[in-house]
């Protein structure tokens, strides 16, 4: 096991000396693995906005980008893709069309049915984004060793199960 000497483990030794009776083993996954989910964002975000986009509004230009051609879901099937309610999608998808990148249509074949859609300029967006996208996330993963990376996702896919079986 790696030598513990970082924050969170000086929070451990404050907690073992002021309360011996309680096991804060489990802090040095648990905040460790919160406070590289929040370092992670910051570079992941960092990217997205190089490109005009948030956070949410990447996920939405994902997911429709995903769907394959004509590039186009319905909003609830969006919620679902991003994992928002259809509250937050419907804000995201307003910003979206603010800045030219998606539109809403009625549905082909259904006028009572609404999509929303890439736009031309929201294709060419989200195919840049996501490119450099994935070349960050490499450079991210690539921090540690292939042994390392080989060992860490089966791990995560495991606990990762727990939340999200079903």
């Amino acid at each position: 096991m790696a030598e513990a000497s970082d924050r969170v483990a000086h929070i451990q030794a404050e907690w073992r000396r002021e309360r011996p009776d309680l096991d804060v083993s489990p802090q040095g996954i648990v905040g460790r693995l919160h406070r590289l989910a929040a370092h992670l964002t910051a570079e992941l975000v960092a990217v997205y906005e190089r490109h005009g986009l948030g956070e949410g509004e990447f996920d939405v230009l994902a997911a429709l980008r995903r769907a394959g051609a004509p590039y186009e879901r319905a909003p609830v099937d969006l919620a679902r893709h991003t994992m928002v309610t259809t509250g937050a999608m419907t804000k995201r998808v307003d910003r979206l069309i603010a800045a030219g990148l998606v539109e809403r249509r009625l549905a082909e074949g259904d006028g009572r049915r609404r999509i929303v859609a890439l736009t031309p300029a929201g294709l060419e967006v989200i195919d840049a984004a996501f490119a450099e996208h994935m070349r960050n996330e490499r450079r991210l993963v690539e921090q540690l060793s292939a042994a390392d990376r080989a060992a860490l996702e089966p791990i995560l896919i495991r606990w990762l199960q727990v939340y999200e079986a079903g």
